[in-house]
């Protein structure tokens, strides 16, 4: 037996954890929800008297003993691991909607266009429904054949009917075969190509161009401009009838410049702005009485909205102060680009501006900013640091641009090796080895030197 103290996570202080985190899209619809279910809050318009701000300033101090203290959630170590789980709504504007043909939907109506036989229909259509969304055919004609008591000879004619449709490549049982499939129907007569798709396919994945060229009796001239031409195929050619809608991005910070400033804005101009029903208001002033079942109601749904008003304004403020120590922090990409971004930690942020480190990090979670360079995920701030021959620090983003500035400079006959610019990052202060350079590329997703080779 032993006494000990604890943090008790109370659903307000879930709500404040979920509502720091939460981007400003979902928190538009947390308070729309919010106003439907709570009927002491109601809308502010876009111009509020100056008794209604008097009036909240007066309810804000009244609950200063309630007020959200973030710090005292996380120096008890404690993480309750909130994550939004529902997907950021795109309703900021209306929405048209738009009829979307499925993969299916279009080869069964190329079915009925090219086929007058119902057997054949019948079989086409059981083959349509074995095609997966990349538009590949997984179950063996022999299989449908049983399944339907056809002849393994019909179903395979319906295949390479189904094989001639559009999307080119669907109906294929293999990535080797969409592509041949899809030089087929190009008209592209190109033997080469057709021999690397067909038994070189392994070695054309590894860009061995040279050892092909062997195996065909060519020079890797010819092979390198049929692999270019296979590069044109689609692996996948159902996905372009399956792939999800775009998500749009909507910042949820603005960082202009101002003079010789720069200036933090909240972009929640959209978001409902909460005050206390003055009807409901009145109300509880007639009736100071908490013991009949109405009023007692009316005092619980009073409390959670102060509750939540002082949460909100609470939210904006640590957005605001977080945003413009990173800012702060950033200056110099803001006014001369990547390779100015400056290393950055969370937890620096946090000892700057004197809150919590796991604060900062809900702060910046699935959040973005508009800057004057563009609209980047808040995340993009922060990165680990290089030391320069000077003693400096500079930012691993930094690096890595630089790096891709200079493989997309280089010769393509004679590519840089990791080594070589490693060496080239050591003529210019950097301190890095080459295996550093090789992580870097490989996070870029840039092939070895080998592999980029033109001939």
């Amino acid at each position: 037996m032993a006494l000990q103290q604890r943090l008790a996570m109370t659903p307000r202080l879930q709500q404040a954890l979920k509502l720091l985190q939460v981007p400003t899209l979902e928190l538009q619809q947390i308070l729309k929800q919010e106003l439907q279910e709570n009927p002491m809050l109601e809308e502010v318009d876009d111009v509020v008297e100056a008794e209604d701000d008097a009036e909240l300033k007066s309810q804000e101090d009244d609950g200063d003993e309630d007020k959200v203290d973030w710090d005292d959630f996380w120096n008890d170590s404690y993480d309750g691991g909130f994550r939004s789980s529902e997907p950021r709504s795109e309703d900021f504007h209306e929405r048209v909607p738009v009829t979307k043909v499925g993969l299916r939907d279009l080869l069964e109506s190329q079915l009925g266009q090219n086929s007058n036989s119902p057997d054949q229909i019948e079989i086409g259509n059981f083959i349509i429904g074995c095609i997966d969304d990349d538009g590949y055919m997984r179950v063996p004609v022999e299989e449908i054949a049983r399944d339907l008591g056809k002849s393994v000879e019909e179903v395979e004619k319906t295949l390479e009917l189904i094989q001639t449709f559009d999307p080119a490549g669907v109906g294929a049982g293999s990535r080797q075969e969409c592509l041949l499939i899809q030089l087929r129907s190009r008209g592209i007569d190109n033997p080469v190509a057709e021999a690397i798709v067909r038994d070189h396919f392994q070695s054309f994945l590894q860009r061995r161009y040279a050892d092909i060229a062997k195996a065909l009796k060519t020079t890797p001239e010819q092979v390198q401009a049929a692999a270019d031409v296979v590069a044109t195929l689609n692996p996948n050619p159902g996905a372009q009838l399956t792939g999800d809608d775009p998500q749009y991005v909507i910042p949820d910070l603005i960082v202009e410049r101002v003079n010789d400033d720069y200036e933090v804005f909240l972009n929640d101009k959209n978001v409902p702005r909460l005050r206390i029903s003055a009807r409901y208001r009145e109300l509880l002033r007639q009736n100071k009485s908490r013991k009949d079942p109405a009023s007692s109601f009316i005092h619980g749904k009073l409390n959670s909205a102060k509750w939540l008003i002082q949460t909100i304004e609470q939210r904006r403020r640590t957005m605001v102060k977080v945003m413009k120590c990173i800012v702060d922090e950033q200056r110099e990409f803001l006014e001369r680009g990547i390779a100015h971004l400056r290393p950055l930690t969370l937890q620096q942020v946090a000892g700057r501006i004197g809150m919590h480190e796991s604060t900062v990090s809900r702060v910046t979670s699935s959040k973005y900013v508009q800057t004057p360079r563009g609209v980047f995920p808040l995340k993009f701030f922060f990165s680990s640091s290089l030391e320069t021959a000077g003693g400096d620090d500079v930012s691993a983003k930094s690096v890595k641009n630089l790096i891709k500035e200079l493989i997309d400079g280089e010769d393509r006959k004679v590519p840089l090796s990791d080594q070589a610019i490693a060496d080239v990052l050591h003529e210019r202060g950097f301190r890095i080895a080459r295996r550093t350079v090789a992580k870097y590329r490989e996070q870029m997703n840039i092939l070895s030197a080998r592999q980029r080779r033109r001939y």
